[in-house]
């Protein structure tokens, strides 16, 4: 009796090693993006989605995507309405314009600060950097790419396009996602970051 009981013990525990698959994802931050999307509290995708998933689909980490901008600040720019792929309207304004140079060129992006996202816990230094570039609907998804950033210490901020990220609604269309303002298309391949979604 103690034999099949052990025995028992060990297929279960086989088994459940089996189920725990180790995260995909080459950084911390590609394996935390992974673990978000298998946990179904967290998930931006359908549960017939979630059920087959394994992993994101990264480009491979470039360093030459890492890139130290020059924050021009803007006081004085106004609230406006920011479209939504719904009837929503995000509230936001440029918090300022972010200069740099990738491969040897010249790129500028408008950073941006949301009304309603500044006021909550955790957010207040939160800044928004949303752009198209020239693999949209190609290797990545057509409506663009987000990255999350903090308000710096001073006027210089790093921007890691390796960890540029689909909207919600690349996954699922009942979420509502910012539409990326066209005077942030980089006229150049992005090849960093996150791949298109493929069902």
């Amino acid at each position: 009796m103690r034999f099949i009981l052990s025995l028992f013990f060990v297929v279960t525990l086989f088994a459940c090693a089996q189920d725990k698959q180790p995260l995909l994802g080459d950084t911390d931050w590609q394996r935390e993006q992974n673990a978000d999307f298998k946990d179904a509290t967290k998930s931006p995708l359908k549960s017939k989605d979630r059920k087959h998933f394994k992993g994101l689909d990264f480009f491979k980490v470039d360093s030459n995507f890492v890139v130290q901008a020059r924050l021009e600040l803007t006081p004085d720019s106004k609230w406006f309405k920011m479209k939504t792929t719904t009837s929503r309207i995000s509230e936001e304004r440029v918090y300022g314009i972010l200069h740099f140079n990738l491969k040897g060129t010249s790129y500028k992006l408008n950073v941006y600060q949301g009304k309603d996202l500044m006021t909550r816990e955790g957010f207040e230094d939160y800044l928004f950097l949303p752009f198209l570039d020239n693999t949209n609907g190609d290797s990545t998804y057509g409506g663009g790419r987000y990255i999350d950033l903090r308000i710096p210490k001073n006027d210089t901020i790093v921007i890691d396009f390796n960890k540029a990220y689909n909207p919600y609604c690349a996954y699922n269309e009942k979420y509502s996602c910012p539409i990326v303002p066209r005077v942030n298309y980089l006229d150049t391949n992005i090849t960093a970051g996150v791949k298109a979604f493929k069902k």
